[in-house]
């Protein structure tokens, strides 16, 4: 039986990397990445909200390459900074940002902040799209826990060293890989998601 072909929407090799190992266990999924289509597409991510940006690289890159291609947008919001950076969690420091600029304007941002009020939580929305641009599957869900003063731990990436989960006194940067494939955000969207596109492949079987 062909395997189900699809395409994985993100230029992030972190992504990227974390999506392949959530996906992984499905051996009737073939999974492919924007690095095997030199032709893939820069789409600019001009939506308001994680769903928005999801779903526009999904739909955008799938009708460009004929493929059924999964993309997903996630960031961070703090609740003592209104939400930011949000949408913007990449960007937050500028179009040059990178993880150690992001993480120092975030920290530079809640001086005086005290712990108790240092709450946020990342999101992570999924979207599935055919090759001709519509979306069949959309997921999200979200991880809570609190922005530290300083940052600990080495694994992981972006905002991960400052993001602890009280629960297990630990940031993901601490946790590691193989805990943060259970308990982040795109690890909880992924739960979702998998039994939706399985049921999905079936579907197409049978038509």
């Amino acid at each position: 039986m062909p395997k189900f072909q699809m395409v994985l929407g993100t230029g992030n090799v972190k992504k990227k990397a974390e999506l392949q190992r959530l996906l992984a266990p499905y051996s009737e999924i073939q999974l492919t990445s924007l690095g095997d289509y030199p032709e893939a597409l820069e789409v600019e991510e001009t939506g308001t909200t994680f769903s928005e940006n999801a779903e526009l690289k999904a739909t955008v890159q799938a009708s460009h390459l004929n493929r059924w291609v999964l993309a997903e947008d996630s960031g961070i919001s703090v609740d003592a900074l209104g939400g930011a950076p949000g949408v913007y969690s990449a960007r937050f420091s500028g179009e040059q940002a990178n993880d150690k600029s992001n993480n120092e304007l975030l920290l530079e941002k809640l001086t005086g902040v005290p712990r108790a009020k240092r709450t946020a939580f990342y999101t992570c929305h999924m979207a599935l799209s055919d090759p001709q641009g519509n979306i069949h599957i959309r997921c999200e869900d979200q991880c809570h826990g609190r922005i530290l003063p300083e940052g600990r731990g080495t694994g992981g990436f972006g905002y991960d060293p400052l993001f602890e989960l009280p629960e297990y006194h630990a940031t993901f940067g601490e946790l590691g890989s193989a805990v943060k494939s259970v308990l982040s955000h795109r690890a909880r969207a992924n739960r979702k998601f998998v039994p939706l596109l399985l049921a999905l492949i079936q579907s197409l079987k049978t038509q």
